[in-house]
């Protein structure tokens, strides 16, 4: 880390020298302007102008005739979450059907398009401009959808709706857009100090935000879990037994209702409901011992039930406890913004 002195300007004025490389790697000259920001910690962020200038990131990846669908996916994604602009896939040979298949799909599912397309060659494009961006807005419309989930499912696992329970299952895929572009931009801010402080994010929200995302897209893959085990469960044509069944939608509603308070609460940054959130969980638990371990029906077919059942039960546990580490990051969230003001 290079030191610089602080020197006398005038009478009254207290300076220090911009190093030169800083200036030739930002195009700024003599009677140019920064913008300076004071940071919760004490620290002063230099930015090279009042706005920020667009950065266009572009990355080359060599795909192997080989290389499988999943490995070209995860790829692509992790180049997108690492905030490249550009990406240009080339094959050693040209892209199987399985492959364009592949990378056509995760494209549908980030905010990207595809702007040439070759046997042998494919450039991709992102669509989206972080600095207009609003993370907790975004945060706010994949909440609303994960918790649309929540209520549909209830609702057809008291009737075993199958066109319900598959309605659920679509919406997965909005859930998974909204949670790569938070990912995406939260990144970006906080290796992008400048980037940061237009969102209104310092490094420690960059971290409760990443990890409120995880868990709501965590609480809708729950949801769809219990989505396929209702359709499975009504093509079979089984009932779930009326005690049972009583017990799954009662702590599914308590731990659904817990969820939207917890995110409510997180983005509000009220702090009064979370103890009672959290306490919920234990209403949950004592519902969950009632029903483990589940009985065997003495009929053809039961096993198939009781799998489905059971993956029923231990969504519903998993989205509670997801939600409870919601209502302690509310927790830290709101006693952080008191000791920064």
């Amino acid at each position: 880390m290079e030191q610089r002195k602080i020197m006398a300007l005038g009478k009254s004025s207290l300076v220090i020298s911009i190093p030169k490389p800083w200036l030739r790697m930002n195009d700024l000259e003599r009677g140019d302007r920064v913008s300076l920001q004071i940071q919760p910690d004490g620290t002063l962020t230099v930015y090279p102008t009042s706005e920020i200038r667009e950065k266009r990131k572009e990355i080359h990846l060599c795909i192997q005739a080989e290389e499988s669908e999943e490995s070209i996916i995860r790829r692509i994604i992790g180049s997108y979450l690492d905030g490249y602009t550009a990406m240009k896939l080339t094959s050693t040979k040209i892209f199987s059907p399985e492959q364009q298949r592949a990378i056509r799909g995760i494209v549908g599912t980030l905010y990207m398009m595809i702007m040439k397309s070759e046997a042998s060659s494919v450039v991709l494009q992102t669509l989206i401009d972080e600095s207009k961006a609003s993370v907790s807005s975004s945060v706010e419309r994949m909440h609303i959808i994960t918790y649309s989930m929540c209520r549909d499912i209830l609702n057809s696992m008291r009737n075993l709706d199958q066109s319900l329970a598959r309605s659920v299952v679509s919406l997965e895929d909005d859930v998974d857009q909204l949670m790569f572009f938070l990912l995406r931009l939260i990144r970006s801010a906080a290796i992008d100090p400048s980037l940061g402080n237009q969102l209104g994010l310092d490094p420690l929200d960059c971290l409760d935000y990443q990890t409120l995302v995880h868990r709501i897209e965590r609480i809708a893959d729950h949801a769809t879990i219990i989505a396929q085990s209702v359709i499975a469960l009504a093509q079979s044509g089984m009932e779930i037994p009326k005690n049972i069944l009583e017990a799954l939608t009662k702590s599914a509603e308590i731990a659904f209702t817990s969820y939207d308070q917890a995110v409510q609460g997180y983005l509000s940054k009220d702090i009064e409901p979370t103890n009672q959130i959290i306490d919920r969980q234990r209403e949950i638990d004592d519902l969950y011992q009632g029903i483990t371990p589940l009985p065997l029906f003495g009929m053809p077919g039961d096993a198939s039930m009781l799998s489905n059942v059971i993956n029923i039960r231990e969504s519903i546990n998993k989205i509670s406890h997801h939600t409870a580490d919601i209502a302690e990051l509310t927790i830290d969230r709101a006693y952080k913004s008191e000791s920064l003001k």
